[in-house]
């Protein structure tokens, strides 16, 4: 399905329980729908399933100027307006869990969770492209997952990224959402790759102190933790929904 927001046309998928409650999946960067939609298909009979492909990602138009982060939360609150979605749970990942934080810090949700999400700004940027773009590709525990879903991850690295895209990304990881955080009222999930190289595991415990009702999961893995340990993630997902 495609909608148009801020000028800009977005591919989104809606599938699922349409009498259940709403889930929004919100994907990484360089990633797309696919990344979130092999979790999302575990939870269609009892909840309708939301997940847009992130400008500038998938099938979604490029910004037509470089976006803050604030900037996809308007979009974000824009398609929840539009597409008639109310007090989502909103889930997200890396990039997608940065937005997921600052669409909850200010929209009422009903339930959060944060896949390596980290919300300090990187000390070295230069270093994180690399990492986030380019070390995403070789994943040691992606196996477990299978090889269709490697060629979702690290879609549109930072070298083959649009002027625009690169400062997006710039954009990005130079937002601190400490305060954000603070602001969340609902009930937050963090799981995090006890092995994440591209999220500092300080942060994760930054945010179980920051958000006022959270809780923090570590696990084996990586960055990509949740699809590494995706049978045990769907099992505690649905305890915790």
């Amino acid at each position: 399905m495609q909608i148009k927001i801020k000028e800009i046309e977005i591919h989104y998928i809606q599938y699922g329980n349409p009498k259940g409650k709403d889930i929004i999946l919100l994907h990484g960067w360089g990633q797309n729908i696919e990344m979130m939609k092999i979790l999302g298909d575990h939870f269609i009979s009892e909840y309708r399933i939301t997940i847009p492909d992130l400008p500038g990602f998938g099938e979604s138009m490029e910004p037509k100027e470089a976006w803050m982060l604030d900037d996809y939360r308007e979009m974000l609150e824009n398609l929840v307006t539009k597409i008639e979605i109310q007090n989502p749970i909103v889930i997200g990942h890396s990039f997608g869990g940065r937005l997921a934080i600052l669409y909850a810090s200010s929209n009422k949700v009903s339930k959060v969770v944060l896949f390596g999400s980290p919300i300090r700004p990187e000390t070295n940027n230069k270093n994180l492209k690399v990492k986030v773009l380019k070390s995403v590709k070789k994943l040691p525990l992606m196996n477990n997952i299978g090889e269709k879903m490697k060629k979702y991850i690290g879609s549109r690295d930072y070298k083959a990224a649009s002027p625009i895209m690169r400062q997006v990304l710039v954009n990005t990881v130079n937002k601190d959402l400490t305060e954000d955080a603070k602001k969340i009222k609902a009930s937050t999930l963090i799981i995090w790759g006890e092995n994440d190289a591209e999220a500092r595991i300080e942060d994760a415990k930054i945010l179980e102190h920051t958000i006022p009702d959270a809780g923090l999961i570590i696990l084996p893995g990586t960055h990509y933790a949740y699809l590494e340990n995706l049978g045990q993630v769907i099992k505690i997902l649905n305890s915790f929904l």
